[in-house]
């Protein structure tokens, strides 16, 4: 396992998983572009278990908090977050698991995935651009949350991207950008988590696959993780989610232009 390559697709993971411009499409494409070897499923986990740290480690207290409130004060605003957060993972979480196999085959061509780069891209420009930006995490409703954690289902076809649907679709809805923000992040621990034990009796049967390059992926996609979800809630603060709208169009046009040619040559 090539350690520059390694360290490449942890740190793509990490900034992908949280900023609204798809990890599982920049897993697919950064390789693609760079002709890379694929290195496999075992990879791909310690990729979302270095997501998974980060986001465990930014948000420690809130899930403690929340986790505490769930069970005691359920009819209190924590207490009511934490189990909106339960049932917005549901959908995601059924949807993923019955299309499992056409996301490792149909939904990972390129120009697919660059199709929906663009579309997302300006579905999230439209939504930050008009969305009334009133709720905040606090005040989110039963509604707001299984819409929002219906649209996470999406996020199975590399490119849509899972904060970014997540993100746009709670813009669209009223919540503030550091409001979306914020639910999206939440929301990602549990799907994450899911996503990564899926696979862990696949790991359990071939431990010795643990080496440098599977510690080193998690552990440079839970630096790249953390720092991609604290520069977030403060950028979107104050700004728009516009540059990561023309990052998408870029990138989606760059992978078009680079499939025509293959295609035409």
């Amino acid at each position: 396992m090539d350690m520059v390559q390694t360290v490449v697709l942890g740190f793509v993971q990490g900034l992908g998983e949280f900023l609204p411009i798809s990890s599982s499409a920049h897993l697919v494409l950064v390789p693609w572009l760079m002709n890379w070897a694929y290195f496999g499923l075992t990879f791909d986990i310690a990729l979302h278990f270095g997501t998974l740290i980060a986001v465990v480690i930014y948000f420690r207290k809130d899930w403690l908090k929340l986790l505490h409130h769930g069970f005691t004060k359920p009819r209190e605003r924590e207490g009511k977050l934490f189990w909106y957060l339960v049932l917005a993972t549901i959908p995601g979480a059924l949807i993923g698991f019955m299309l499992e196999d056409a996301a490792e085959t149909i939904f990972r061509q390129p120009v697919l995935i660059a199709g929906m780069l663009m579309v997302l891209g300006a579905l999230l420009y439209a939504a930050d651009r008009r969305g009334k930006k009133q709720i905040d995490v606090e005040n989110i409703s039963l509604r707001t949350s299984f819409l929002i954690g219906l649209s996470q289902a999406l996020a199975i076809i590399p490119g849509v991207s899972r904060s970014g649907v997540t993100m746009t679709t709670a813009l669209a809805l009223g919540m503030t950008r550091e409001g979306a923000a914020r639910f999206s992040f939440l929301l990602s621990a549990p799907i994450i988590l899911g996503a990564a034990l899926v696979k862990v009796p696949e790991l359990a049967a071939n431990p010795s696959v643990i080496d440098a390059g599977f510690l080193t992926g998690m552990l440079v996609a839970c630096a790249s993780g953390l720092a991609a979800i604290g520069f977030l809630l403060r950028y979107v603060q104050t700004r728009t989610f516009l540059p990561f709208v023309m990052y998408r169009f870029a990138v989606g046009a760059l992978v078009l232009g680079v499939s025509f040619y293959h295609g035409a040559s």
